[in-house]
């Protein structure tokens, strides 16, 4: 439906020079129209425009232009019985005679002239305009006390993290939703542990608080469906004593695009979107779902990875296929693949110089996860280093190879395994005495490549609990 009255409209600034070449047209068409009725108006964006027998419908909030979606100026916007019925952008003269049924108008002007851009899709105006005059944020406003720090707000309210959070106002909303196609009354998923719908919009506004760009909410949109699948089991994740949270590999070329990190310190702070991403989909958890710590969440002590913990695949510098590919996508596609784990833990092997050694090394120390006398319930994520992955290249390994190995390599004594052993009382059944043990739950291992070039280390993030009942890998397209 179009706000604009019925009549011939035509949208103007004063500092454009087509507009005012286009000045005395509008009043001929008011001239020539009078007698039929036809109402004849500039709508101007940035002041009184000019003298003359025209009316001028001053428009400096922008609110009609926004409405009327026009991006440029002079725009002549016709409407008959409120439906709009032509539009023209810029002065073309048989344009203009066609959309007002008039013939020989302006002679003595130039046929055509571009004009220029309008006020309305300034991009420092746009996020704005969208939240003053757009219909996209239907969220609850919160009004803040004049002496009140918004900041403190959010603190004393219970939004955050334990870290500051962003303003979360109209406007950066509205930017953050220009970030995505999709529509933000769209419900994202179904968020626990209280089950409650989650919109596009509800995922923005805790973006923005992250410290998100529009850029990233892609990514988060995905990252939070495929945390919100039965496969997942969120709630599980939230409710274990464990301290584990959703941990996020982005594969494909949008990874790059908005500047993910995948090299060194690739699994820490001082890259905005690895930073963010993760972030903004545990403050979803926590602000829509109602999952906070000390009440569902139960974590025994918590880690450093539940404030959110998300990186890039190092695909350009990998001796493998990307992970997504591993796990079933077409090479290109962009992805997000979601792990229950806790926060990362080194594997410092200096002195390997072949794959079957540092093969072993790494067995060894994904079997110290969680307790070296635990095994068959848990998956891992091996984050191999560059320096490490240029062992397995030399050797001609693949990623199914040297998961092979690893997983041959896993299998444990079920002697050693069972409660008492070594004079532990902690360990596994003895109904496993005399068995092979493996250590992860079989097709638990995922194998990613990423970190700086310098180092021989690989890190390690095991999960809490594997398969039904516990939390399995998903991954997810990424949709714009």
């Amino acid at each position: 439906m179009t706000p604009l009255a019925d009549g011939i409209s035509v949208f103007v600034q004063m500092a454009c020079p087509t507009c005012e070449t286009i000045g005395p047209v509008v009043d001929e068409i008011a001239r020539r129209l009078e007698a039929d009725g036809v109402p004849v108006r500039y709508v101007s964006q940035d002041g009184p425009y000019r003298d003359g027998a025209v009316e001028v419908v001053e428009d400096r909030d922008l609110r009609l232009s926004f409405l009327a979606e026009i991006e440029a100026v002079p725009t002549l916007v016709v409407v008959e019985n409120g439906a709009e019925s032509a539009r023209v952008v810029g002065w073309e003269r048989t344009a203009w005679e066609a959309a007002v049924g008039l013939d020989g108008l302006g002679d003595g002007i130039v046929g055509h002239r571009p004009g220029c851009g309008s006020l309305s899709v300034d991009p420092t105006r746009v996020a704005g305009l969208e939240a003053r005059f757009g219909n996209r944020i239907t969220s609850r406003r919160i009004e803040i006390g004049a002496a009140e720090d918004p900041v403190e707000a959010a603190f004393e309210r219970g939004w955050t993290d334990g870290l500051p959070v962003v303003v979360p106002t109209a406007e950066r909303v509205a930017a953050m939703l220009a970030g995505t196609t999709r529509a933000a009354d769209e419900v994202v998923a179904v968020v626990p542990p209280d089950l409650v719908e989650c919109s596009v919009e509800k995922v923005a506004v805790n973006a923005v608080m992250a410290g998100c760009r529009p850029e990233y909410l892609p990514v988060v949109l995905t990252a939070l469906e495929a945390v919100c699948t039965e496969e997942f089991n969120m709630h599980g994740l939230l409710a274990t004593t464990m301290p584990n949270g959703p941990v996020f590999v982005v594969n494909g070329p949008l990874a790059e695009r908005i500047g993910m990190n995948s090299g060194a310190g690739v699994l820490g702070p001082g890259n905005r979107a690895n930073s963010t991403i993760g972030r903004a989909v545990q403050l979803v958890i926590r602000n829509v779902g109602g999952g906070r710590p000390g009440e569902i969440d139960m974590s025994t002590h918590g880690s450093p990875a539940k404030y959110g913990l998300c990186f890039a695949e190092a695909e350009a510098t990998s001796p493998w296929e990307p992970l997504s590919v591993d796990r079933g996508f077409e090479s290109g596609v962009s992805t997000v693949t979601a792990f229950g784990g806790e926060a990362p833990r080194v594997i410092a092997d200096q002195l390997s110089r072949d794959a079957e050694s540092l093969t072993r090394s790494l067995a060894a120390c994904i079997k110290a996860a969680v307790h070296p006398k635990v095994g068959l319930v848990l998956d891992a994520l091996l984050v191999v280093s560059p320096e490490h992955a240029a062992r397995f290249a030399a050797a001609g390994w693949s990623r199914q190879r040297l998961t092979h190995e690893l997983t041959t390599l896993l299998v444990m004594d079920g002697d050693d395994m069972i409660r008492g052993a070594g004079g532990i009382a902690e360990g596994m059944a003895d109904t496993f005495a005399g068995q092979p043990v493996p250590k992860l739950r079989p097709g638990g291992l995922l194998i990613t490549h990423a970190g700086g070039t310098a180092g021989l280390f690989s890190a390690l993030i095991p999960s809490w609990g594997s398969g039904p009942g516990g939390t399995q890998f998903v991954t997810k397209e990424i949709r714009p």
